[in-house]
């Protein structure tokens, strides 16, 4: 079966950014040509017009929690690969903190074997640094990098031991894989359920100061020096973390970085009065950190906008402040949210793409790209489109995430994995 995807601009990131047909055969990309050099429409079976619409790279989100298998009834990894595709993504990384912990090859191979049978989205999957996840011995990376994971973290939990920290880059260098690391110091936490600072105070709630993320930070990068590992620093929220990043960079250090939109969008005042969906971890920090994080995705420093997609029922949300647990979902808000930054004048429009596709591929590992014979994993998203998010409207099994009832600007209306669609919301 033949597609053409006509008349869109297709946009791949420090390849092409123009008016271009793309013909699909076969899950590939077969021919990429101007417009109105399309093959005959007597060997096409299907048309999209993607006419005033951007044709780019299916997105990847490096950074997602799947809940399966062990909390299916917070998410599946159907359930979630099928937000993804409604989001606009067409790959995912799921992290290992399920139960049991993907710390195995068994655990490994079924996520990807349920993620080939739901058919939504491509996932990647993370294993675990550690055993258990309990930072106290290694686990087995070159069998979980033959069953398939792409990177190492123990994600949910810092690795708080810096001799095993530096064994696993060390190790891990070896089968050239990644170490994603949770960068928190527990017993600077200590309790702490949101950002230390004026409203934490007023709101009578144990704050979590800044240097618990960045003083890991420091560590970890340092240890990445001293070990030539790499290292990739998770959902980066403070302004001392992004200048150790920016300065390790300058010194030539394998070191690469995430945030998420919540970062960028929401400060700590989005607790109000102790909203649980914007409790997560790390907590939402100041306007200045807000503005720090923007800061260092313009000048690079943030490689990666992922978004630590962390779905969780009502049993874990609809309880005291204190008590509720850390995370948001955001695989269905992560595109609109970021494109604010492009209408803002943060970022060039090629830049949020290549922070959505081109990076992450890179940081883990495997392809993205529009390219003759290359898989036709396709994005095509309307960015002027305006919309009001309705958390029942969502894909995800679970509603946690502070931005019911809010009007958008732009929406993935195509998802294409290997050439097949998986999610089409246009005219």
């Amino acid at each position: 079966m033949a597609t053409l995807i006509k008349g869109g601009r297709v946009l791949d990131p420090g390849h092409c950014d123009e008016l271009l047909d793309l013909i699909i055969e076969n899950g590939r990309i077969a021919a990429i040509k101007k417009p109105g050099q399309g093959a005959g429409d007597d060997v096409i079976d299907q048309i999209i017009d993607a006419s005033g619409k951007l044709v780019v790279p299916g997105l990847i989100d490096m950074h997602v929690h799947l809940r399966e298998p062990g909390f299916e009834y917070k998410e599946t990894i159907e359930s979630g690969c099928r937000a993804a595709a409604h989001g606009g993504f067409t790959a995912v990384c799921a992290m290992p903190n399920t139960k049991p912990v993907n710390d195995n090859r068994q655990v490994t191979e079924y996520v990807i074997r349920q993620a080939k049978a739901a058919g939504y989205a491509k996932v990647y999957p993370a294993a675990a640094i550690s055993v258990g996840s309990k930072g106290q011995s290694l686990a087995e990376y070159g069998d979980l990098k033959e069953a398939g994971a792409v990177a190492l973290t123990d994600d949910g939990m810092p690795v708080e031991n810096g001799q095993l920290m530096r064994r696993a880059l060390e190790y891990a260098r070896g089968f050239d894989l990644p170490i994603i690391a949770h960068c928190e110091d527990m017993t600077l936490v200590a309790g702490g359920c949101m950002n230390e600072g004026e409203t934490a105070t007023r709101l009578g709630l144990a704050g979590i100061p800044n240097l618990s993320e960045s003083i890991m930070v420091i560590r970890d990068i340092g240890l990445c020096e001293l070990t030539g590992g790499r290292l990739h620093i998770a959902h980066v929220s403070t302004e001392e973390s992004i200048e150790a990043i920016r300065a390790a960079k300058a010194r030539g250090v394998r070191v690469t970085a995430e945030t998420a939109p919540h970062y960028f969008t929401l400060t700590e005042r989005a607790v109000g009065s102790f909203d649980t969906h914007a409790k997560m971890n790390p907590p939402l920090r100041s306007e200045k950190d807000r503005q720090a994080v923007r800061a260092a995705l313009a000048d690079g420093t943030l490689d990666v906008i992922a978004t630590d997609h962390a779905p969780h029922s009502p049993l874990e949300k609809n309880v005291e402040f204190a008590q509720a647990a850390n995370g948001i979902i955001g695989l269905e808000t992560a595109l609109p949210l970021s494109l604010a930054l492009v209408r803002d004048g943060v970022l060039s429009l090629a830049d949020l793409i290549a922070k959505l596709t081109v990076n992450p591929a890179s940081v883990l590992g495997v392809s993205s790209g529009i390219r003759i014979d290359g898989p036709a994993d396709i994005t095509i998203i309307d960015l002027d489109a305006a919309w009001t998010l309705t958390a029942e409207a969502l894909q995800s099994k679970s509603r946690n995430m502070p931005f019911d009832g809010w009007t958008l600007t732009g929406r993935a209306v195509l998802t294409m994995v290997d050439g097949r669609i998986v999610f089409k919301d246009m005219d």
